[in-house]
């Protein structure tokens, strides 16, 4: 089911407590994977059956690893089962991948028992840069690598950039597609090109 790979996200500046609340029941409703929220709004009571997913260093990425790395750790202490981590974006523009491996390694070091997911901005990036990026989150132990925050202007997940990173990863961690997808036929188009989770804030739509 489609539904099964669905982080249902909720990552709006102006989110309430109650609209988290309303995420978690829609998303209990249409047997989402996840939700996805922002650091702030932990800890959260959710149903046994519904992971909980909380984002570090987003929507920029221009954290010190160690802030990070910090972030991810108070997360997972407070519930979260998974943590979305966005790179340092302009040091995979500029080629620096040694950084953004050392980026990687702090956050994944400090949440050793969660799912790593590494938010590299596809969209932003060379396909050079893609493959070079989801070489070093693989190389530090991430579980996925994701396209895209949905706040940068130069877009979300294409088809282009989720088949590039699937066939990096070749199976050895998950794509997760994130970013733009608002109906079931992108859904599934992104599935096809080899994602293994959904990023989705308009679930009901995607799922109708």
């Amino acid at each position: 089911m489609l539904a099964d790979l669905i982080d249902h996200t909720l990552l709006k500046p102006e989110a309430t407590a109650a609209d988290v609340q309303a995420l978690i029941d829609e998303a209990e409703e249409l047997g989402t994977y996840s939700v996805c929220v922002s650091p702030s709004m932990l800890p959260l009571v959710l149903p046994d059956d519904l992971k909980l997913a909380v984002v570090a260093g987003f929507p920029s990425g221009k954290h010190h690893s160690s802030i990070k790395a910090a972030e991810a750790a108070l997360a997972v202490a407070q519930g979260a089962d998974e943590v979305d981590m966005v790179i340092d974006v302009g040091a995979a523009v500029a080629g620096e991948y040694e950084a953004v491996a050392d980026d990687i390694a702090q956050v994944r070091a400090a949440v050793p028992d969660a799912v790593l997911k590494v938010i590299i901005e596809s969209a932003a990036l060379s396909d050079e840069a893609i493959v070079a990026v989801c070489e070093a989150a693989v190389a530090q132990g991430a579980d996925f690598v994701k396209t895209s925050t949905g706040f940068h202007p130069a877009g979300g997940a294409s088809v282009h950039a989720v088949e590039l990173m699937a066939r990096t990863v070749a199976g050895r961690a998950g794509v997760k597609a994130s970013g733009g997808i608002r109906d079931r036929a992108t859904a599934e188009a992104m599935v096809a090109a080899g994602a293994t989770r959904l990023g989705v804030s308009n679930s009901r739509a995607v799922l109708a």
